[in-house]
């Protein structure tokens, strides 16, 4: 095993890279996820986006729920409502942001508009474009044709345009007046 894993490193000049599975993966199955995923007390979410972007890319999770447990999985698969309302109203709900996961009158609604069996993620990349050349580790996704914060245009096609519309939140949000 040592041997293939240094052959398989050295594939693409040095920069291939390897999939540890530590959890989830249990008997070499993801039916107990599917299980968890299906529950009313289970919160979908990941956000280790700190300490440890140079080990691991959480930012695919939105797309692989969309793509794997939706549309490409053998076995049991999630409705489309079900997942897009755990990453939106479900989410913002948990988080106490009760402005927005909703569209509806009053509420703040930034917009994914996705071409759906487009979707695809690439294999993560390492880039060092943080302070002082520090490393993150980047996985695009094709798919997601726009996306509107605060009726701007912010991505369109893979490429972010000049909008910059989006205001950091801090502390819970009250909901809409009704």
């Amino acid at each position: 095993p040592e041997q293939e894993a240094y052959e398989l490193l050295l594939e693409q000049d040095g920069q291939a890279m390897l999939l540890t599975t530590l959890g989830n993966f249990e008997n070499g199955s993801l039916e107990t996820v599917a299980q968890l995923l299906q529950r009313d007390d289970v919160a979908v979410g990941l956000g280790d986006g700190g300490a440890h972007y140079g080990m691991l890319c959480d930012a695919s999770y939105p797309t692989t729920l969309l793509t794997h447990w939706v549309r490409d999985r053998q076995g049991t698969r999630l409705a489309l409502s079900q997942v897009i309302k755990a990453l939106t109203s479900e989410t913002a709900q948990l988080v106490g942001l009760l402005d927005r996961g909703l569209l509806a009158p009053g509420y703040k609604a930034d917009i994914n508009l996705i071409d759906h069996a487009a979707m695809r993620l690439y294999k993560p990349e390492v880039l060092h474009d943080l302070p002082a050349g520090g490393r993150r580790l980047d996985q695009r996704a094709d798919g997601y044709v726009a996306t509107i914060v605060a009726g701007e245009v912010v991505v369109e096609n893979g490429r972010h345009t000049a909008a910059r519309p989006g205001r950091l939140v801090r502390g819970r949000q009250p909901a809409p007046a009704a």
